[in-house]
């Protein structure tokens, strides 16, 4: 079972743009995660093809099993 945290945010060009991170540490906080995703967004170390990310759209935990 892998369990990976998918953090969505929109771009300056309104579409959206993922970041995925491998074996979460749980329970995943929410405010927490929020808090980190608008870090994020105001230092700006990522790109993406639909631009800079400008706000936060989501976040979930996905689970994989094989």
């Amino acid at each position: 079972m892998a369990k990976t945290l998918e953090l969505q945010f929109v771009t300056v060009g309104g579409k959206s743009a993922r970041l995925t991170l491998d074996n979460p540490k749980e329970p995943v906080d929410p405010a927490l995660v929020k808090q980190s995703m608008e870090q994020i967004i105001a230092a700006g170390p990522f790109y993406s093809a639909g631009g800079d990310y400008v706000s936060v759209q989501g976040a979930r935990v996905i689970e994989r099993n094989v």
